[in-house]
């Protein structure tokens, strides 16, 4: 019978605490730390992954986002399809009842003030309609849509009684005929021209003045050309306006980001205490 023979002194394996078979046993790997185990994801996230966390597609409203602008955009995406497509002696109708000019003003100044705000002047694709898109988005996920709705009504409404109240006087005065008081004038313009100078506030300063000097030169322009002074006059006061607005939305604004923040920290899990290398 054949029997293996062991060395004088030889151990058996199984008793060997630091052997399996002869080959040393390799330490347990120890579970990466928060910090590393981070660290190593960042390493191995693909290059485009940096791209994707952008979100580009945040540039537009969504209903649970934005929900006043996707709101409003639905409602001037069906009047202009109804100016588009219905008859046009019911649209010239619909247009001239909802003009905020000094007839319509004094009689239901409310009326009159929120109807003109449901067309946009040239269509869905006019270039007011995507600066509205965009703008107002963007206005709406810094500050909530309660107050970029109180902007763009701000712009609206006093800007539409500072171009309009001057004319009223000037009829009355002489200066006029009485087909001035019923001038046509509705659409977004005013409403948008302050949301532009209220979001500028909250951009960085070189995306701040380059979109103030690029609108605002827009504006000027137009105003040089003289095709309509009064609602030109009037897309400059609502800019104005926007701009006025900064020191408050700066406070909602940064008040918002810091209630943010202690959001995200409270909800986010304590380290727990750290294994010994």
């Amino acid at each position: 019978m054949n029997q293996s023979v062991r060395p004088a002194g030889a151990v058996s394996d199984a008793k060997t605490p630091g052997t399996l078979n002869g080959i040393p046993r390799q330490p347990t790997p120890r579970p990466p730390r928060t910090g590393e185990s981070r660290a190593a994801n960042a390493a191995d996230r693909p290059a485009g992954a940096s791209v994707r966390r952008l979100r580009p597609w945040r540039i537009l409203p969504t209903p649970t986002g934005t929900p006043f602008t996707f709101g409003y955009a639905l409602v001037l995406a069906a009047t202009s399809l109804l100016t588009r497509y219905a008859d046009p002696d019911v649209v010239d109708s619909l247009l001239h009842g909802s003009s905020t000019d000094v007839a319509h003003l004094a009689q239901s100044p409310v009326l009159v003030l929120v109807a003109s705000a449901l067309w946009v002047a040239g269509g869905i694709t006019s270039p007011y309609a995507i600066v509205f898109l965009l703008v107002l988005t963007a206005l709406e996920r810094r500050i909530g849509g309660l107050r970029a709705a109180a902007v763009f009504l701000l712009g609206h409404v006093v800007a539409t009684l500072a171009t309009e109240v001057p004319v009223g006087f000037s009829v009355l005065a002489g200066h006029l005929p009485d087909s001035s008081l019923h001038r046509l004038d509705y659409g977004i313009s005013f409403g948008v021209a302050a949301s532009v100078g209220a979001l500028a506030g909250l951009l960085t300063p070189w995306l701040r003045w380059t979109v103030l000097v690029c609108f605002g030169g827009m504006l000027v322009d137009d105003l040089i050309a003289f095709a309509d002074p009064m609602t030109n006059w009037g897309h400059l006061l609502a800019l104005a306006i926007g701009v006025l607005t900064w020191p408050l939305l700066r406070r909602r604004s940064a008040a918002s980001e810091r209630g943010a923040s202690a959001t995200a920290s409270a909800r986010r899990p304590a380290a727990g205490p750290r294994r010994a290398p």
